[in-house]
């Protein structure tokens, strides 16, 4: 007798196929044919199954630990998400290492207390997540930054050959230990002070084992393009695949050049490049608000930081990078500090900006200040940990990059705050219901592809992102006339509508529309070059 028989669906399979109406069986967690006798049946009348999304960019790295329910990704349909992002996260490390990520990656993830910090290694991490229990899959990228933090420090100097070699050693570690590829924040410390020859040593290593860069680029403002091909020119140069992460062109300066951006990408593709993306279906980004600050402040870490911001001189050297030149932090373009709102402090009120807040007279005042004062005051008072929303995105640019054939999705999903971004509740019925129903931008089927198939073959996933007997039964039921986003920037925590089941595994953890706080998932680890296990 089969576990589950899913009677009259719409399957959309992921491959971007048309969608056929059919029955479908789930046994021991393995999409099977259906048969006469099931322990449970679900009617799928006028609902669409298709395989469990893939979200290609998490930062779920203590969430899936803290609130292992997971329901931000498990409402959504997500199935599987990508976590050690942007160059940071919390492994491989040592005793002296963590407590500083931990300080400087609070705004991304907080840093609950009486945590249990005791992994230390990729595979420890891995461990720890398996032991614990997921709601959804996770694959794992050994994020650059942490590993330069790890033997270089967080200064801003090139690495020596001893230490090339001892990050390429460690970045080898981890892949084998299941990681599946490298992550780089080239925007962030101290990622940000790696050179071309550094990078270039890593993705050697990652070539060598079939795993995938996945750069946050050095500039998605004034030199976005540069900082494209820059990625580009080390994939071809190196032979390891390249995933453009949140691929997108920002702020005034790119406003109708996403095609500019795409013919790089279709020219190294043309070439023989392996290259892949993914963006969120928003206009405005969402990080720290300490990443704005030119890379010469951030040097050292957060405590000489916070001295720098304290000292007359050091504050009119980032006012000038800011207000004038361009900050390498703010993607070398003029901060706009209207377009700089508040989405987490424990000093300022969220949801006004920058500019709002210097009117008001900054942290603790009365009489307006600049917004620098504002900005750099803010950052003294909570401590480097404010998360903020940039609006600097253009629609036009979003809808071309999503149209592309090599695009896929991620959410860039930030779950901490009082405001966060809602992409991380509304992202994948957000491209369903707005982008696919609405504004016939996808298809439903291509939508869905961009979801399951297409990332789950550049994650190396064998036996899963499509509806095929023998496959996992990661599986996703909605309504494709009624699902949609509801999250807002005002209330970003509201679950979608229109998804009443997910399956991972073949257990529910959405079942009726409801979370069953099962946790059936577990870490993707890569096992052979280039196959995910």
């Amino acid at each position: 007798m089969q576990d589950l028989l899913i009677r009259g669906a719409w399957v959309v399979d992921g491959t971007g196929a048309p969608r056929r109406r059919a029955d479908l069986g789930v046994t021991a967690g393995v999409i099977t044919p259906p048969e006469g006798r099931a322990r449970r049946v679900i009617e799928a009348d006028g609902l669409v199954l298709a395989p469990g999304f893939i979200d290609m960019h998490a930062h779920s790295d203590l969430a899936v630990l803290t609130d292992p329910a997971h329901p931000a990704k498990v409402s959504q349909g997500v199935t599987c998400e990508v976590l050690g992002q942007d160059g940071l996260s919390y492994a491989p490390v040592d005793d002296s290492t963590l407590p500083l990520l931990r300080r400087q990656l609070a705004g991304w993830n907080g840093d609950p207390a009486g945590f249990d910090w005791s992994w230390r290694t990729v595979g420890q991490y891995l461990d720890r997540l398996d032991r614990d229990g997921l709601a959804a899959h996770a694959c794992y990228l050994v994020p650059h930054g942490t590993l330069r933090a790890l033997v270089v420090g967080w200064a801003d100097r090139p690495a020596g050959a001893a230490e090339l070699d001892r990050m390429g050693e460690l970045l080898a570690r981890g892949l084998r230990e299941g990681a599946v590829g490298l992550s780089t924040g080239l925007t962030y410390t101290p990622g940000m002070y790696a050179d071309r020859a550094e990078l270039a040593h890593l993705c050697r290593v990652l070539a060598e084992h079939g795993a995938y860069h996945c750069p946050h680029t050095r500039s998605y403002g004034a030199g976005a393009l540069e900082a494209y091909a820059e990625v580009i020119g080390l994939a071809r140069e190196t032979g390891c695949a390249l995933h453009l992460t949140h691929a997108t062109m920002n702020f005034g300066v790119n406003e109708g050049r996403a095609g500019e951006f795409l013919a790089l990408v279709d020219a190294a593709r043309a070439d023989g490049v392996d290259l892949t993306l993914d963006s969120y279906p928003y206009l405005p980004g969402s990080t720290t608000l300490a990443a704005l600050l030119p890379s010469w402040a951030t040097a050292g870490g957060p405590a000489e930081t916070l001295a720098r911001l304290r000292d007359p001189a050091a504050r009119e050297a980032i006012r000038v990078a800011v207000e004038e030149t361009g900050s390498d932090g703010c993607h070398g373009v003029v901060t706009d500090w209207t377009t700089i709102q508040l989405s987490g402090s424990a000093t300022a009120e969220v949801g006004c900006t920058i500019a709002e807040l210097a009117q008001r007279g900054g942290v603790g005042g009365t009489t307006a200040v600049s917004g620098t004062t504002a900005f750099l005051d803010l950052l003294l008072a909570d401590e480097l940990r404010t998360m903020i929303l940039q609006h600097v995105g253009h629609e036009a640019n979003v809808r071309a990059i999503m149209r592309h054939p090599a695009h896929t999705v991620g959410s860039d999903g930030l779950l901490t705050g009082a405001r966060p971004h809602p992409r991380a509740w509304g992202t994948f019925p957000r491209y369903l219901g707005h982008y696919s129903r609405e504004l016939g931008v996808l298809s439903l089927e291509e939508a869905v592809a961009r979801m399951t198939g297409r990332p789950a073959r550049r994650l190396g996933l064998r036996g899963r992102g499509l509806i095929r007997t023998g496959y996992a039964a990661d599986l996703v039921l909605f309504d494709p006339a009624a699902v949609r986003d509801t999250a807002t920037f005002e209330h970003p925590r509201r679950p979608p509508e229109g998804i009443p089941y997910v399956l991972v595994a073949g257990t529910p953890v959405i079942d009726d529309h409801h979370p069953t706080e099962a946790r059936p998932g577990r870490t993707l680890r890569r096992r052979t070059r280039g196959a995910v296990l």
